[in-house]
């Protein structure tokens, strides 16, 4: 294990140091908690954890450990070389202002950024009303009824357009999906990526002149890539006459001044909410959208906020139709999308509350006026421009001229976009001025003329109001909209109210330190298709990290382009397919899923044109190797690979990892290991080195990306050096590699790998190594300290756990009545998040504390657990039925305890205050949701004002 004089036996010696800040308990503190497990050091601790035949001899090549400001310094520096000049290349990303009542209160805010997905309805209320915002406000603009919280990003939510469209089709209908040439290229790319392993052609055309015959779906961009705006209305009812659904990519922006596409016949509608309020950030993180018509509602891929009600029938949030859910559905899953972009999404929202109805139209006027000028000031001068109909992108033929006018415009510090060797293409934007037009109008070598009318054909203007909900028009001084973010925030748990002990999910610390690079503009305001030479920091803070990834995980190469675990899951499995067939084993289609592992490993394997058959566990709750052998023997000639999550998803270290893996490589096969739980592995083992040939990583987990209530996160996908050849492409080449792109910049969500950055350099091989090692020990000492009340499911060879542990309450649940989920309800009223409820075994509470607690928060949880245990005792015994007790009441709210009438079996201050919660308590806002309720009654808009009245 590598040492360094800050750490000894994986304990850091040294207290000034950020490793020192970033791990919660100190040596003493670990030094108890040893003794309560059992054992004298951390290194004898992971002795007896982590089999010896993956241990790691070779230590890791991460430079020595820096302080928060001489790494920030570093980080400086490389912004130092980026150029950013004012972006008009347009195609998707433009320059916008990010409100600072906004930036402050939500982008830079931990009451947002550190709170988890909103699983625990009754505790993310702010949250969820923020998305309920961006749904409403997603659904008035393209005009149809229903949309989701958010997805990737615009190219990765056509994709989902593709395969729901797919899925909607009538029984019969071909497997053409057409779009029009005009959509924006890196969509084309990922489309082409996603369409083919699962049987889908794509084909690729001007729709104006017809729909291809046997299409299932058609795609439209609105407006197109080369800036036109064009009735889309007969191509509309060509489609739906050959029984295709229709999609249209739609600029949200532009809809404030042009007719919605659900008022033209669309179907679906994706799009990304960059412009409201998001930097560029060299290509990320922002917010997808799609929004369907109410018939489609139920297939919508990724989350749906509802309106339900609580305990006491007052209106409540909550994640809608969670059967989706991939851990559910698994190889059944309609779609691989786990998670969302929660942290853009509230941002591209409160821009809309910000901004209201009136606010965004004349955001987008000043943009078409702008570009309107543009045009008018190059035919003014004899210079044409394609098309007479344009919202903000002006497309001009230059027979030859292109690099010139380039540039030109570049010397004058404006970036255009060459199209080709004769056109350019000016996109305007909220942020272009008059400056701009001048430098740009110089490059053409024409004067600037004076402001000319947005050309919008009257045919296609907006007529229909939108953003008509009081949420909208409410919020517009900064006192009123700072006192509305904080009342939201307010009503959430984020990890700055005390510990999210979520096993699976690693809610750790994100130091401000790595939070702070991201709004740098040197870093935020560089389009990701700005030339080499203005985007060196860039470059040279992307190739670190993916050496440094690399490297801490025993592999060749990473790319850091996909946007999420998931697509690092596919982009992974895409690579293994397409080694495989440019070795002619196209035959190879089979992929083996241990029984435990996490759902969206199946519905990856399928999008990557695999067949799941899954592979048993034992009772220990490891890899079946007799029935692995089994499976291996049944599909010997088809085997493609084997996923598995390591440790666990049981949370153990399986003794036996080695052996599957090489089990798997006799049969022809590769063996993809999950990532999700690295973070009991960094410094002490690397996946490939001990048999692995692919893996993602969770820099939202592991590398410390706060969850930011479910998203953004970064999945970049590792592989060995025969697979590198295979990593995802760039969207921005027309000739990529063998596996296209799975998201739609080539750095997917560069905007946030300052964190990870950051977190690795000011850590340093040493402090990575003690982090594992307090993690470990931090789930072991809460299994050792609730062991006698609640057992521990699953445990290695020497009754020890890895990061995280699974409280078993089937049998307390037979006794009792008492349920996980009225034991997570409970939690709140102690003031905390409860663990992950019935994953990956139903009736259980997986617990993962991690390395940031210290020892008094982990203390409080251990005996806020223990105080649980009391209770349900107390229903198990008959002395209180479980309809009548304080758990099946829980959350208790403040309005419940202070209530004129009580008339419950138990106290007021139990119910509220139990078992000595501080002053500082938490008071969920509503209480216990009816989940049932809401997907029966199934309301995904804005509710009026009047539904929260008395």
């Amino acid at each position: 294990m590598p040492v360094s004089s800050h750490v000894t036996g994986g304990t850091v010696t040294d207290r000034s140091s950020f490793a020192a800040r970033h791990i919660g308990t100190d040596p003493a503190d670990q030094d108890a908690m040893l003794k309560a497990v059992g054992y004298p050091s951390l290194e004898a601790l992971m002795d007896a954890c982590m089999p010896a035949l993956i241990r790691s001899a070779d230590g890791l090549g991460l430079p020595p450990a820096v302080s928060e400001t001489e790494a920030q310094a570093e980080l400086r520096a490389l912004a130092g070389l980026n150029r950013p000049m004012r972006s008009m290349i347009g195609l998707g990303y433009y320059g916008t202002h990010t409100p600072a009542v906004i930036r402050r209160n939500v982008l830079e805010n931990p009451s947002w950024y550190t709170a988890y997905t909103p699983y625990q309805a009754e505790i993310s209320q702010g949250r969820l009303e923020a998305l309920l915002n961006f749904q409403t406000m997603v659904a008035d603009l393209t005009g149809l009824p229903v949309a989701g919280a958010s997805l990737l990003d615009e190219a990765t939510a056509a994709a989902e357009a593709m395969l729901l469209a797919r899925r909607a089709a009538k029984r019969g209908a071909g497997d053409v999906f057409a779009v029009d040439a005009r959509v924006l290229p890196q969509t084309l790319a990922v489309l082409a990526t996603r369409a083919e392993p699962v049987g889908i052609d794509l084909r690729v055309a001007d729709l104006s002149d017809g729909v291809p015959e046997g299409a299932f779906g058609v795609l439209l961009q609105y407006p197109g890539a080369d800036g036109s705006v064009r009735d889309w209305g007969a191509v509309v009812e060509a489609a739906h006459a050959q029984g295709a659904l229709v999609s249209v990519a739609a600029d949200l922006l532009a809809l404030t001044l042009l007719r919605a596409p659900g008022e033209f016949g669309a179907d679906i509608a994706v799009g990304s909410t960059q412009r409201f309020g998001m930097p560029m950030g060299f290509g990320g993180p922002h917010a997808g959208y799609m929004a369907v018509r109410e018939s489609l509602q139920r297939q919508l891929p990724g989350r749906l906020v509802g309106v339900s009600r609580d305990s006491g029938d007052r209106p409540a949030l909550r994640l809608a139709l969670q059967a989706r859910e991939q851990h559910i559905r698994r190889e059944k899953a309609t779609s691989n999308i786990c998670t969302a972009q929660v942290l853009p999404a509230v941002i591209a929202s409160s821009f809309a509350v910000w901004h209201g109805p009136r606010g965004l139209r004349a955001i987008a006027e000043h943009a078409a006026g702008q570009a309107a000028r543009l045009a008018a000031s190059l035919t003014g001068a004899g210079v044409s421009v394609a098309g007479d109909a344009f919202f903000d992108t002006v497309t001009v033929p230059v027979a030859g001229r292109a690099d010139e006018v380039v540039a030109a415009a570049a010397a004058a510090g404006v970036n255009v976009r060459r199209v080709d060797a004769d056109t350019v293409a000016v996109a305007c934007d909220e942020t272009t001025t008059e400056a701009d037009l001048e430098a740009v109008c110089a490059a053409f070598g024409v004067p600037l003329a004076a402001p000319a009318a947005a050309a919008v054909p009257a045919g296609l203007a907006r007529e229909s109001a939108y953003l008509t909900h009081p949420v909208f028009t409410a919020h517009h001084s900064e006192t009123a909209m700072m006192r509305y973010l904080k009342r939201l925030a307010d009503m959430d748990y984020g990890l700055d109210r005390g510990m999210i002990p979520l096993g699976s999910c690693t809610m750790k610390l994100n130091a401000a330190a790595e939070m702070e690079p991201i709004s740098w503009p040197a870093f935020a305001d560089v389009h990701p298709l700005a030339p080499a030479d203005q985007t060196e920091g860039w470059r040279i803070l992307i190739e670190q990290l993916e050496g440094w990834l690399a490297d801490v995980c025993g592999y060749a190469a990473v790319s850091v382009q996909p946007n999420a675990g998931s697509q690092g899951e596919l982009a992974g499995l895409l690579a293994i397919r397409a080694w495989q067939h440019d070795r002619g084993e196209t035959g190879r289609d089979v992929c083996l899923i241990p029984a435990s592992a996490h759902g969206t490993n199946a519905a990856s394997a399928v999008l990557a044109g695999m067949r799941v058959v899954v592979v048993g566990c034992d009772e220990a709750g490891n890899v079946d190797l007799a029935d692995l052998d089994a499976k291996i023997a049944a599909h010997a000639d088809r085997l493609a690979a084997l996923m598995v999550t390591y440790p666990s998803t049981h949370g153990v270290y399986e003794s036996t990892i080695v052996e599957v893996c090489a089990r798997v490589h006799d049969a022809g096969g590769q063996v993809y290991v999950d990532g999700a739980n690295l973070n009991a592995l960094l410094g002490w083992a690397k996946p490939g080195r001990f048999g692995a040939d692919v893996s993602h990583l969770n820099l939202h987990k592991t590398f410390c990306i706060p969850h930011g209530g479910g998203g953004p996160g970064v999945g970049p996908v590792a592989v060995a050096a025969h697979l590198v050849p295979f990593l995802p492409s760039d969207p921005s080449e027309a000739a990529a590699g063998p596996v296209g792109p799975v998201s739609q910049a080539r750095w997917g969500s560069a905007g946030i790998l300052q964190i990870p950055w950051m977190y690795l350099r000011m850590m340093g091989s040493a402090g990575v190594t003690a982090a594992t090692a307090s993690a470990v020990l931090a789930a072991n000492y809460v299994a050792a300290r609730l062991r006698d009340h609640f057992p521990v499911l699953y445990t290695g060879e020497h009754g020890l756990v890895a990061h995280e542990c699974i409280l078993d309450l089937r049998e307390l649940s037979r006794e009792s009545g008492v349920t996980v989920e009225d034991v997570a309800k409970r939690l709140i009223d102690y003031g905390f998040h409860a663990p992950t409820m019935s994953f990956p075994v139903a009736g259980t509470l997986m617990v993962e504390p991690t390395e940031s607690e210290d020892l008094a928060e982990l203390d409080r949880f251990v005996d806020a657990m223990v105080a649980i245990r009391e209770e349900i005792a107390e229903v198990a015994s008959g002395a209180v039925a479980v309809e009548d007790s304080a758990l099946r009441a829980a959350p208790h709210t403040a309005a419940v305890a202070t209530a004129d009438e009580w008339g419950r079996v138990y106290s007021r201050s139990r119910a509220a205050w139990p078992g000595g919660v501080s002053g500082q308590k938490y008071w969920p806002p509503v209480g216990r949701i009816d989940n049932a309720w809401g997907d029966r009654n199934l309301a995904c808009t804005c509710p009026p004002v009047e539904a929260f009245g008395e």
